[in-house]
């Protein structure tokens, strides 16, 4: 970093308390990112895994930034201690926002309550933050423009704000939230905008009035802080018990989602982001209807490819073959095939079925290694979570099926699970006319799953499918009789007319968002 001061040509010299400002700028742009990606992550979670949220939350924030932005002329006296000021509320608010508001979601009935404080917290915050840089730039001026032109002190203002947003933004999703969870996270960088006024009460203490008063709140706010941390871990099982109404069996997050494994006594439960993916009182049934039709149909399948499905339990079914040589699972989430590789009452559940020497574990994107990869398989199973927003929406497009297809042997068969014929009859008929839409022939299928209710299926193929002779031994819902009525839809879930879902544009999102968000209403 170097300037050059008014009345030289030479370099200007670097004081330790330049360094120190600069450093303050990158610290505070970090925190403001952090608090817009913690509010952004924290509405998808509680308010559905969507890009309605984080669309508007980020919106908001910046409008909130611009308001506080321009409000900043009107602060003309005592900038220093402003600035004290502002830093201690932005910590506390911002550091306490993902606390205050999984606290919210438990106690406020209604949507409408829990969405006003959430955007009221995402302005308040906004606004501070809107107002940090524009006092920092003239504080900067007005102690150092004898060795610093104006132009040098943006420049190095504005490259230290944004190599704090990267810096940030880079962290959040793969060390920050994985180490320390949401509400600590929050409370860490709330942590940090209190420290900046800290260091500023120390820097400038010679030209602060009531420097003792100021003192005292910046004590009072790292203690809040500090207790928050300490209780963290306490709260977050205390949230996430009420929201499930379940014991916590295990919980963990990871750069992905939040998984968290309840037990309600009769058995145990899976949910990813908040979304249940299975009660094991009943995930047979859907595990069976997802393997066995297309599995049993082609009757020699030798290679198989399940992609999804790190629980390990269509892995579980895929293994009832004896002619499976060799089963390759493409899983986006290592602490997924992990948690259920290692945990004793969760490998009883898949039968252990993630430690079989005929199972190869890939933890990467499906879509990224189907794209890099040019192994054929027998059989294919997709075993995603459903279309909850744009990154999960790709799973489920024309892109992705001839990607699929690709890899799928000339007598193959792929299975897709489909959300629900019933509640949600649009979105499984566009993925039976996405399937259809790459040349591929579609034989959609649903099976009752108490938990879900009726729950959708697609076989993907070349050749026709036709019932199987058999099925193998130990089933506890297939049977060869009851696979014909699997393929009949009533009025009710008949198809309708859908388009394709395209990479381009993706209609199933929105589709799905619609169907779903009527459901829950």
């Amino acid at each position: 970093m170097s300037a050059v001061p008014h009345d030289a040509t030479g370099p200007a010299r670097v004081s330790a308390a330049d360094v120190a400002l600069l450093a303050s700028v990158f610290v505070v742009a970090a925190c403001g990112l952090l608090y817009e990606l913690a509010a952004g992550a924290l509405a998808s979670y509680l308010l559905g895994d969507s890009v309605l949220q984080f669309s508007t939350i980020i919106g908001s924030y910046l409008f909130a930034m611009g308001v506080g932005s321009w409000l900043s002329r009107f602060v003309e006296r005592q900038l220093i201690a402003q600035f004290v000021r502002i830093e201690l509320l932005v910590g506390l608010i911002g550091g306490l926002m993902p606390a205050l508001l999984f606290v919210a979601h438990n106690l406020l009935h209604g949507a409408l309550a829990f969405r006003g404080l959430l955007y009221a917290l995402v302005l308040a915050i906004g606004v501070l933050v809107g107002l940090e840089i524009p006092l920092v730039m003239r504080i900067l001026k007005r102690h150092f423009s004898e060795r610093y032109a104006l132009k040098d002190l943006v420049s190095q203002v504005l490259t230290f704000d944004y190599l704090g947003a990267l810096a940030v933004a880079l962290a959040f999703p793969l060390l920050l939230v994985p180490q320390l969870g949401l509400i600590r996270t929050g409370v860490v960088f709330g942590l940090l905008n209190a420290a900046v006024a800290g260091w500023a009460l120390w820097l400038f203490r010679p030209e602060l009035r009531r420097w003792g008063a100021h003192a005292i709140a910046c004590v009072a706010v790292i203690a809040t802080l500090g207790v928050a941390a300490a209780g963290a871990d306490r709260l977050t099982t205390w949230a996430e018990v009420r929201f499930y109404g379940d014991r916590i069996a295990y919980a963990v997050t990871s750069p992905y989602q939040r998984i968290v494994v309840t037990d309600s006594g009769d058995g145990l439960r899976l949910f990813l982001n908040g979304n249940l993916q299975f009660h094991s009182h009943d995930e047979y049934r859907y595990h069976e209807a997802l393997v066995h039709p297309a599995m049993a149909a082609h009757g020699a399948a030798r290679r198989v490819l399940v992609l999804g499905g790190g629980d390990g339990m269509a892995v579980r079914e895929v293994l009832k073959y004896p002619g499976v040589e060799q089963v390759t699972l493409v899983e986006i989430d290592a602490r997924m095939t992990t948690l259920f590789s290692r945990e004793p009452r969760l490998r009883e559940l898949n039968g252990d079925a993630l430690a079989s020497p005929k199972l190869r574990i890939v933890n990467a994107d499906a879509f990224t290694w189907l794209e890099t990869h040019d192994e054929m398989f027998d059989v294919i199973i997709v075993d995603f979570p459903d279309p909850t927003n744009f990154s999960l929406g790709k799973l489920y497009t024309t892109t992705f099926y001839r990607l699929v297809d690709h890899h799928l042997a000339a007598s193959g068969f792929a299975v897709v699970q489909t959300t629900s014929p019933l509640l949600a009859r649009r979105s499984f008929w566009t993925v039976v006319a996405t399937i259809e839409a790459v040349g591929l022939g579609a034989t959609p299928y649903h099976a009752h799953v108490p938990s879900f209710g009726e729950w959708g299926f697609v076989i993907a193929s070349h050749r026709p499918w036709r019932t199987p002779p058999n099925l193998p031994g130990g089933l506890r819902f297939l049977t060869l009789e009851g696979l014909a009525p699997l393929l009949q839809f009533p009025p009710d879930m008949a198809r309708v007319p859908m388009q394709p879902n395209r990479l381009s544009d993706q209609i199933l999102v929105r589709t799905f968002e619609e169907e779903w968000g009527r459901v829950a209403r």
